[in-house]
């Protein structure tokens, strides 16, 4: 445990961070299984459900959660196997 005033401030802000960080990563981990299993089902909003999930993944980037390329990627897969069902 730190002993220095602003040490001791850094963790409980450092822990702060951490859940919200972990709450958003839930979230979009959440957001991009219910578009894969839209794809999977074929169903109607499916267009919706992988636009939300685009959303949330850019919003995560722009947030510092994950990497831009990372965001990059997961949109790239995403859309992929959302055109390949749908083509």
């Amino acid at each position: 445990m730190p002993n220095i005033k602003s040490a001791k401030k850094r963790v409980l802000i450092s822990n702060a961070n951490y859940e919200r960080n972990k709450a958003y990563r839930s979230a979009l981990r959440t957001a991009i299984k219910k578009a894969d299993n839209a794809i999977a089902a074929n169903s109607a909003d499916a267009a919706e459900v992988v636009g939300a999930a685009v959303k949330k993944i850019d919003q995560a980037a722009g947030k510092g959660i994950i990497h831009k390329n990372n965001a990059a990627r997961k949109k790239a897969a995403l859309v992929t196997r959302y055109n390949k069902v749908k083509a």
